[in-house]
């Protein structure tokens, strides 16, 4: 016996799909196309499907859905003799056939053979999962026929999106792989994509078989120029004729594409920036000597014997100049305007109030309006016009200048310091002395890049991700960061005053091995814990509306559960009161409304 309800429960479903139906045939009408359900078996692929990769397992799930709901979007195919050619939905159709269906909702539509392919790339372009060194090669495609502005509004991209696509169509096969296969990033690969195809293949053959982003990033890095860093002006357009300006370069990335951050202007031509900053130093010198300007490089007498040193000093002097190292001047740079922001990143690893930090920033520009009235008073203290050049950069910045005198009265008992003298002007023992000194300097110097690279190449590799407990070693660190990074003077002071005991004789390295020896996972756990105290945030933020302070509000409540229950009460307790007085207020206010409305 058939019931009332569920007899109207039929005939609602029988008008909901009567609707769909006239609502699909009235859809196809206007657009003037049809859905054909047309058999697999005369559906062929495109051979020309600029896609080449399908994910299985993406498939694998496609197909699961067809299998229970259908193919919910229908393809699109072209007539090619008594069979169809797919134009789109080549994957819709691949699931298909893993699901053994026989048919497929197809539209059929004419088009010319280049505009198969256009719709073709396009449509695979507007896809989430196509294969990086794909869609570049695709956006070149594009890229003969439209500009990348038209490209981005065509795919619905950015036109830096588009940009960074064709510089990594600029990749040799031998990193395409890389990029293919997970080892290289996108960003790495338009990197190196910068560079022309024979210096991509001795970047490849340098590296080796094994895939090494830190060795690449290095050689990027060394054939790259900042040129917000540049020693000339990037807008001159006549410092080498037949190049021009940098900002119209197409060898300035800035022009490729957002390639290097926001407006970041990078050169890639190498011999071109070495042209341009040596020409502009040889200007920096014409200067110096037409505006009789003292040219003074950022040279110790420590350091004047390096080659590079020793190539920039005899470059003045066969242009006349007079040399005059660090040491042979007073040099009075312009004082630059404290901020709060400049003040804020230098105190960044202190735990500052912002009255303390306003108190240093205070300081700071109290300290500048000395500096200043310094800088403006120079020429009346016996200063003059100098410009104080970097040796190897060649970035240069105006100054004052006061020569110091070439030589003492020979009455005087003055002795020039041993760091100030020639090497000739000093005894056997004084030059062995010196000798030691340098090469010290030079260690340490060597000591900083050797360090740099090694962190550099680990933070390259899957440390970070690495599923294993903290060794000793690793506590041991990560106690010493906390510790130097964290713990300002009182916290020092007042719970490790312990911690780094009698090391005063002892050398950084010393001492670092004497608190492994004596490490204990409990100083560990006290740094932490300090950590978690001076970490929490104050303010707006509170214990139910911040990660931070709800995790340190959880943790605590297993040490001092009755302690914080008992300042609960006292605010819950102020704040029922409010509460009721709130709500006999509200109350009474409601009652006037009523009487108002009656």
């Amino acid at each position: 016996m058939t019931t009332k309800a569920s007899t109207a429960s039929k005939n609602g479903k029988a008008t909901a799909t009567v609707k769909n139906e006239v609502k699909k045939k009235l859809t196809q009408s206007a657009i003037g196309l049809q859905v054909q359900e047309l058999p697999i078996g005369r559906i062929i692929p495109d051979p020309m499907q600029p896609r080449k990769t399908f994910s299985e397992e993406a498939l694998k799930q496609l197909s699961e859905s067809i299998e229970e709901h259908g193919v919910l979007q229908p393809i699109t195919v072209r007539k090619s003799g008594k069979d169809y050619i797919i134009v789109m939905g080549e994957r819709r159709y691949r699931a298909s056939k893993l699901a053994k269906k026989k048919t497929i909702p197809s539209i059929v539509r004419a088009y010319d053979n280049n505009d198969v392919l256009e719709i073709q790339i396009i449509e695979n372009l507007q896809r989430q999962d196509v294969e990086p060194t794909e869609e570049a090669e695709a956006v070149v495609f594009l890229s003969e026929k439209y500009s990348p502005t038209e490209i981005s509004k065509r795919l619905g991209r950015t036109e830096n999106f588009v940009r960074q696509r064709l510089k990594l169509a600029g990749l040799i096969e031998g990193f395409k792989v890389f990029v293919r296969n997970g080892e290289m990033t996108i960003s790495l690969g338009i990197g190196v994509a910068l560079f022309e195809p024979e210096e991509q293949q001795m970047m490849l053959e340098t590296m080796g078989e094994d895939f090494n982003a830190h060795q690449i990033n290095q050689m990027i890095k060394n054939q790259t120029y900042d040129l917000g860093n540049a020693p000339f002006d990037v807008v001159d357009e006549k410092l080498i004729t037949k190049v021009g300006a940098c900002t119209t370069c197409p060898f300035n990335a800035a022009n490729q594409g957002n390639l290097f951050g926001d407006g970041k202007m990078v050169c890639t031509k190498s011999a071109c920036y070495e042209t341009k900053k040596s020409k502009s130093f040889l200007n920096l010198i014409d200067k110096s000597k037409k505006e009789n300007v003292l040219l003074i490089p950022e040279i110790r007498k420590y350091w004047a014997d390096d080659e590079n040193n020793q190539l920039i000093i005899s470059q003045l002097e066969k242009k006349g100049l007079k040399v005059y190292l660090l040491d042979d001047v007073e040099i009075i740079e312009e004082p630059i305007k404290p901020t709060i922001e400049a003040i804020k990143i230098e105190y960044q690893h202190y735990d500052y109030s912002e009255d303390e930090l306003k108190a240093e920033l205070d300081e700071a520009v109290d300290n500048y309006k000395e500096e200043l009235e310094v800088y403006n008073s120079a020429k009346d203290n016996g200063f003059v016009t100098g410009i104080m050049f970097h040796p190897k950069t060649y970035v240069h910045k105006a100054v004052f200048v006061k020569r110091l005198e070439d030589s003492k009265n020979e009455n005087s008992t003055y002795s020039e310091p041993l760091a100030n003298r020639k090497m000739a002007k000093c005894s056997p023992e004084e030059q062995i002395v010196k000798i030691n000194e340098r090469e010290t300097r030079k260690r340490h110097i060597e000591h900083n890049k050797e360090f740099e690279d090694i962190v550099q190449m680990i933070r390259e590799t899957d440390y970070i991700e690495k599923k294993k407990s903290l060794s000793v070693n690793e506590m041991v660190a990560f106690s010493l960061t906390l510790y130097e990074n964290n713990v300002d003077y009182v916290g020092r002071q007042k719970y490790f005053s312990k911690l780094l005991d009698n090391i005063s004789k002892m050398t950084d390295v010393e001492t670092v091995e004497n608190f492994k020896k004596n490490f204990k996972k409990e100083t560990f756990y006290k740094l932490i814990r300090y950590i978690l105290t001076k970490q929490v945030h104050f303010g707006e933020s509170n214990h139910v509306n911040n990660l931070t302070n709800i995790s340190f509000y959880n943790a605590m409540q297993g040490y001092y559960k009755t302690k914080i229950a008992n300042i609960e009460k006292k605010y819950a307790g102020e704040r029922n009161k409010r509460e009721a007085r709130l709500k006999e207020r509200i109350g009474n206010l409601e009652k006037k409304i009523q009487k108002l409305n009656d």
